[in-house]
């Protein structure tokens, strides 16, 4: 990895207008350049529609593409230009007329796609196994960059521990974390820097602001979290853009963030990997939440 200036564009949609929201976007680009000079700019979660589009799985097919297709076409021309990458999430059309994935693709500097990354924990609401819309992917990638080893995930995926942890195993270095989150800034706070510290590795997590179709209203809040928990950027509830340079050569050497103290522990090296034959079942929680959404089969996937 070397050192690199991140950023993100906390910004809202206009609710199922793709096409209003990809020129927004190419603005936002043109702004981030302008304004702090990213090497690596990351929008939010479902930035061409806003999460809840209130479609049917056919319609928003209708209204998205695939990745690659005409709509990350257009990021990709505009991030060569510029000479930024991307991280830029999206809808993104399956096979079939109906199936939806909630995904984010990673472009380079040269205009180029250099992967794709498929939520593979959709909130329950839009997972297709409980009724909602959204297939769940299956692959955590580790994208190498010449900016270093990438990883992504994305809103609800930063609740499980597993899923940064597997791409920690395999080397990430940054995880991007694209949001809609509609919880309490505590929780998107803590996973944020949890997942930081538990995997030592930088989070960017860049969560919407505005409404989309449902109404639903999001906080912002983006953040850079360190790999000892320092949140070096935070943003507010409004539309903006926060960054910040990420240092490649020391952010393990200290214990905290302001002390002189040694880091003498790696928490990946120090797993006790016998004490986790457990872990890997299925399983629900002791206590029973308020409903759960029952899961179901679904002939689209």
């Amino acid at each position: 990895m070397k050192s690199f200036i991140v950023a993100g564009a906390q910004i809202s949609v206009k609710p199922n207008d793709v096409e209003y929201n990809v020129k927004k976007s190419i603005k936002w680009m043109e702004k981030a350049v302008k304004d702090c000079k990213p090497d690596l700019l990351v929008f939010p979660e479902t930035i061409t529609t806003g999460f809840s589009t209130n479609l049917s799985p056919e319609e928003l097919y209708d209204i998205v593409d695939t990745i690659p297709g005409k709509i990350t076409d257009r990021i990709a021309e505009v991030a060569k230009r510029l000479k930024i990458y991307v991280v830029f999430p999206t809808y993104e059309r399956g096979e079939k007329r109906g199936e939806i994935y909630n995904s984010a693709s990673l472009i380079d500097s040269n205009g180029k796609i250099v992967g794709v990354y498929r939520k593979t924990h959709p909130f329950s609401l839009e997972n297709v196994h409980r009724g909602g819309w959204v297939i769940p992917g299956t692959k955590a990638p580790v994208f190498e960059t010449e900016l270093g080893k990438i990883g992504i995930i994305i809103c609800y995926d930063g609740d499980f521990p597993e899923l940064s942890r597997a791409l920690a195993v395999q080397g990430a270095e940054v995880i991007i974390r694209p949001a809609a989150l509609l919880r309490s800034f505590d929780i998107w706070s803590l996973t944020n820097r949890a997942r930081a510290y538990d995997n030592h590795v930088y989070v960017v997590g860049i969560n919407a602001v505005g409404s989309d179709a449902a109404g639903n209203y999001y906080m912002g809040n983006s953040m850079i979290v360190t790999p000892i928990a320092n949140k070096i950027a935070q943003g507010t509830g409004a539309e903006e853009i926060i960054y910040a340079e990420l240092d490649p050569v020391s952010p393990l050497k200290y214990i905290t963030f302001g002390s002189n103290s040694p880091q003498i522990f790696d928490h990946l090296e120090d797993r006790n990997l016998e004490a986790y034959k457990e872990a890997m079942k299925p399983a629900k929680s002791a206590f029973e939440p308020f409903k759960r959404i029952p899961f179901i089969e679904n002939d689209n996937t």
